[in-house]
């Protein structure tokens, strides 16, 4: 047995001249009932007739049109008038009269083009068609009945209009939301690429670089350049990491053996115990780094383990670019809410990343935090160096 819901897809599927073509069934069945015979809508004063084969055509003038009245307003609109004439004209006053109103809402609804002309046109229609049921009749409907008519089919027009702009509304709310949140995902694929890119290619450069002074002591070479590989193979695996994010398809396959399996059975988001393999990484790339650890992870971080490595990772990639050779501190504090991390830099090398960089990594950091309700700061220290303290609250979802 199909499902209420089932049925519902399967009816919103169909056609739209199928689905609206019950409405003019229904109508012209109702026209036809005994007891509603000749007790539909009535414009001016002529006498109720009972229905002949006229009264066929002006029936299904009224009724079948309403199956295309969201596909061509316009011909929806102009068969039903026709409809309605004949049928005050001749004096069946059925119930498919009804249907004018019902195709003027569809009409200033869904009609996009032409609008005030069709107004303008039916206007003009309807003076004609009041001043010969008036003559017709025996001038017991005074003006003011036409002009009451009028203002109610008026009324029904502006209740289409105003639908039509309620769906223009939402629609345009639909894609501004569409818009920013598409901006917000740019933005976020830029924070990650600075934050991967950035860091691995600044350790590259520096051990490449030492590497160059290093050719009269093979060992210390080969260690440089092993560093160089590795530092290499880790930019890989996070930008693989971050594709796997932005394409959940990616990477699915069997990745095999070599890199590429290592690689698959690393954790897609990195967690704060690795904080330790950038430091290990920033030592070999020439930087002295201090390393401190307390308190236990709790069981459930969010997305807090994951952007207090970037807070490191970013300051790591600032001390390696602008303070190279100055000792670094890096203390990362677990509590049962929070983590804390701060990583500073003495003053004894090139200016800080504050005075020379552009700044971009430790914005996106401070955005990240304050969505987490957290504190983040970063400036220069007494000594002249530079310090980033953060205070991250776990269990929350950036």
């Amino acid at each position: 047995m199909i499902s209420a819901q089932r049925a519902g897809q399967m009816w919103r599927r169909l056609d739209v001249t199928v689905r609206d073509l019950p409405l003019g069934i229904l109508f012209l069945v109702a026209s036809f009932l005994p007891g509603l015979r000749g007790h539909g809508t009535e414009v001016g004063d002529l006498p109720t007739r009972p229905f002949d084969a006229l009264a066929v055509v002006a029936l299904a003038l009224e009724c079948l049109p309403l199956a295309v009245r969201r596909r061509w307003p316009v011909v929806c609109l102009a068969l039903v008038t026709c409809g309605f004439a004949l049928d005050q004209l001749r004096g069946y006053h059925s119930v498919a009269g009804t249907a004018l109103p019902l195709a003027l809402i569809s009409a200033g609804s869904h009609l996009a083009h032409r609008r005030r002309t069709t107004v303008v046109l039916l206007t003009v229609a309807y003076v004609p068609l009041a001043v010969a049921l008036s003559r017709l009749g025996s001038g017991g409907e005074p003006p003011e009945g036409f002009v009451t008519f009028y203002l109610v089919l008026a009324l029904a027009w502006g209740a289409g209009a105003w639908l039509r702009s309620t769906r223009i509304a939402e629609a345009e709310r639909r894609e501004r939301v569409a818009a920013e949140t598409r901006t917000a995902e740019r933005t976020q694929i830029a924070r990650e690429l600075h934050d991967v890119v950035t860091h691995h290619v600044t350790a590259m450069v520096v051990q490449a670089e030492a590497a160059r002074y290093l050719t009269a002591a093979p060992e210390r070479l080969e260690q440089s350049l092993t560093a160089v590989s590795d530092t290499g193979r880790r930019a890989i695996t996070d930008l693989r990491h971050l594709l796997d994010l932005l394409n959940p398809d990616h990477g699915t396959g069997d990745p095999g053996t070599g890199a590429g399996a290592a690689d698959a059975k690393e954790p897609r988001t990195p967690a704060v115990g690795r904080v330790l393999t950038l430091v290990e990484q920033t030592r070999r790339a020439g930087q002295p780094v201090d390393f401190t650890e307390e308190g236990t992870p709790p069981a459930s971080t969010g997305s807090a383990d994951l952007v207090a490595y970037r807070v490191v990772q970013e300051a790591l990639t600032n001390a390696l670019k602008y303070a190279h050779g100055s000792r670094t501190s890096v203390q990362v504090r677990h509590g049962e809410r929070e983590i804390t991390v701060e990583v500073s830099t003495d003053g004894t090398g090139s200016p800080s990343a504050a005075a020379v960089g552009s700044g971009r990594g430790l914005t996106g950091l401070r955005e990240r935090i304050d969505v987490l309700g957290g504190d983040f700061q970063a400036g220069s220290s007494t000594d002249g160096g530079f310090t980033v303290r953060a205070r991250i609250p776990a269990g929350s979802t950036s």
